[in-house]
């Protein structure tokens, strides 16, 4: 049985079942001792805030006039170049995109559009079949990035180039003429083909005309489709490891297919990584005794759109059932859940290039990647969140330093991964996730011969153990338990670290961490912003202070640092589960929301906030049903991509009996720079 016909919340992407048992440090008392009862957060949700670290971030809550009330900052970047220019527009129940007077929205690039091999049609009655969905734009679109045409030559252009974005999970019932079908308990298989096949990832080659009108370039080679079936490389300590033989790999160097990719991450170098999610609901397993590697991700007996069902037995699809036959691990699919939960790096310019998975950076639920600014000699470092309730930070350092005119994939292979532990007092440490690591090699041995949450613990073969088990060495090694930790933004003009904490319903229920009274985030439902200073400002430093940008909630919200409301939700800028996070070329913040469509939020959104003043406000509301997700720009920052998600109802066709999810192109009436 499918896991949505047992929970209906089950197609919801950001549905995970609370897998992390262990009595590492919850980051509701880490917060409760960092506030210290000095200061409120006002308004329903009940929360406290004291700063006492002086980051120089003080500031206001945001109007619809673009003043700014309270104490500005100075932290040497231009104050011009992330003021927020435009009125802030109110909540929306429309079934439309919503933006500020003077700017203008036009759908883009909805499901199903072809861009490659024969471009076949788009079918409104949903007959395309597996082979057309191959060769279309897939479904649920999620983070993305433009890439001028020209960077590998050094330009930056921002009127052609490749567009590359994530489709994050699907609608059966749109996908399909009659939504999923079965047959004496089994799947079509080109319906199974089909929805694997709206999976993955597109990389469409896009052009302005003299006009200012957005187009496919159709018959250019750089337009592909990466899939859920296509063939890809597994690089990085877990290359070769036994723990990811399978009957198509008996090697262990290879997979196939990318799933549940999230947001995602611009190398330095070019390339893109798309980041696997919840990818453990689309295995199942019959065993009885599950290994840890499927037990600390939730993969249990049922999977989210029984793909193993499919009629023809094809071995493209019976990899799905993890269950253990009587051979070997290279006679069956007992490992194949283990070569997922990666980045995955794609060459947006290099059609015929293979995927390839970068295990250094961690096994987990990636929501995605953010790369610290690359600097010449130096390491690169990356960081990560895993998006699931109780769950961690992340950040790479890599062995390799950085040289523009050598740098590529390789320096993702070797390195260090981290864990973020955040302490009472505003400072923090990365703990290291490596066997070389004394005290992380004594954390190992002590733990050996113990149970850890709910597994027992035998200790770890090698790094590659450590690393197809992050999680697992991640509540060895101390770390601290978030609140679902999504997207992450590194401030091109400060240095800081923003993510996400999207919320955790579960956070303060029976059974569950508790709050207290010095933080009665009882239920923690709306989220709220961290952000956080490497020690010398040095992206590699091994300590940090950290410190809450923003709560999100309802009017009357406050965010307090030393006694002064340095943010006040009103009707311009509340929200709720911040989830997508993006940085523009000038340093403005954009904040996406994916939470409540209920009052007083209605329809999801898209906010500007400028990181100096605190200042917010909304920019862009969502249609009806909506996540509003995955933003960027030129590099001119006069044409905004945001992708729309999982709409409900007509959108953007009131013809078309089926919602189709789609990317919005923003544009100032007057071709300014957007937001300023």
């Amino acid at each position: 049985m499918a896991k949505h016909d047992l929970d209906p919340n089950y197609l919801d992407p950001n549905y995970e079942p609370v897998v992390n048992h262990s009595e590492n440090t919850p980051f509701h008392q880490v917060l409760a001792a960092r506030m210290q009862r000095r200061s409120v957060m006002k308004g329903t949700v009940g929360a406290a805030l004291a700063s006492v670290m002086g980051l120089g971030l003080a500031g206001c809550g945001g109007d619809s006039d673009g003043d700014s009330t309270g104490t500005s900052s100075d932290t040497g970047a231009d104050a011009v170049s992330t003021e927020l220019g435009f009125k802030a527009i109110p909540v929306s129940t429309a079934n439309q995109a919503v933006v500020p007077e003077g700017y203008s929205a036009t759908a883009f690039l909805p499901w199903g559009t072809p861009i490659t091999g024969s471009y076949p049609e788009y079918r409104p009655d949903g007959t395309n079949t597996g082979a057309d969905q191959e060769q279309q734009i897939g479904m649920h679109h999620d983070g993305m990035h433009f890439f001028p045409i020209d960077l590998k030559a050094g330009g930056n252009s921002s009127t052609e180039g490749l567009l590359v974005m994530n489709h994050e999970y699907i609608n059966q019932g749109a996908l399909h003429a009659n939504g999923a079908t079965y047959v004496d308990g089994m799947r079509p298989s080109d319906e199974v083909r089909k929805e694997i096949a709206a999976h993955g990832v597109s990389v469409v080659h896009i052009k302005q005309d003299a006009n200012g009108i957005w187009d496919i370039v159709f018959g250019s080679p750089f337009n592909r489709r990466i899939t859920g079936g296509t063939e890809m490389e597994i690089r990085g300590p877990a290359r070769g490891y036994h723990k990811l033989f399978t009957r198509f790999s008996p090697n262990g160097n290879r997979t196939r297919g990318t799933l549940n990719n999230c947001s995602m991450g611009p190398t330095p170098w070019g390339t893109y990584l798309a980041a696997e999610e919840n990818w453990h609901g689309y295995f199942r397993t019959s065993a009885e005794v599950r290994p840890r590697e499927q037990v600390r991700h939730g993969v249990d007996n049922t999977s989210r759109y029984d793909w193993e069902l499919a009629d023809n037995r094809a071995d493209a699809y019976v990899r799905f059932d993890v269950t253990p036959g009587a051979g070997t691990a290279t006679d069956d699919y007992r490992n194949e859940a283990n070569t997922y939960g990666y980045m995955v790096e794609i060459d947006p310019f290099n059609p015929e290039s293979t995927p390839q998975k970068r295990t250094a950076l961690g096994r987990f639920g990636h929501e995605g990647v953010i790369f610290a600014p690359a600097k010449e000699g130096q390491p690169v470092v990356c960081y990560s969140g895993d998006d699931s309730r109780f769950e961690y930070i992340y950040k790479f350092v890599s062995s390799k330093p950085y040289y523009a005119a050598t740098a590529g994939g390789y320096l993702l292979d070797e390195g260090t991964l981290y864990v973020a532990r955040f302490n009472d007092d505003g400072s923090g440490e990365w703990l290291p996730l490596d066997l070389d690591d004394a005290d992380f090699a004594a954390k190992v041995t002590a733990a050996t011969g113990t149970t850890v949450g709910d597994i027992a613990f035998d200790g770890f073969e090698n790094q590659a153990d450590v690393l197809v088990n992050t999680r697992l060495a991640a509540d060895i090694a101390g770390a601290t338990t978030m609140d679902r930790p999504e997207w992450g933004a590194v401030d091109p003009n400060s240095g800081e670290v923003y993510f996400t904490l999207t919320n955790n319903s579960s956070r303060g229920r029976e059974g569950y961490d508790d709050t207290n009274a010095a933080n009665p985030i009882v239920e923690n439902r709306t989220g709220h912003i961290i952000r956080w200073k490497e020690a010398g400002n040095d992206h590699a430093a091994t300590s940090f202070e950290w410190d809450i940008f923003v709560f999100a909630g309802e009017q009357g919200t406050e965010t307090v640092v030393d006694g002064e409301a340095v943010v006040t939700l009103d009707d311009d800028n509340i929200f709720n589960s911040p989830d997508g996070l993006w940085f523009d070329y000038n340093g403005r913040l954009w904040i996406q929301t994916d939470g409540s469509d209920a009052a007083p939020y209605q329809n999801n959104m898209m906010l500007a906030a400028n990181p100096e003043t605190r200042e917010i406000k909304r920019f862009f509301v969502g249609p009806v049903g909506c996540e509003v997700t995955g933003v960027v720009t030129t590099p001119d920052v006069r044409t905004m991509f945001v992708n729309i998600q999982h709409p409900d109802g007509h959108w953007p066709d009131s013809s078309d009996p089926r919602p189709r999810d789609a990317t919005v192109i923003v544009t100032r009436d007057d071709g300014g720079v957007i937001g300023a």
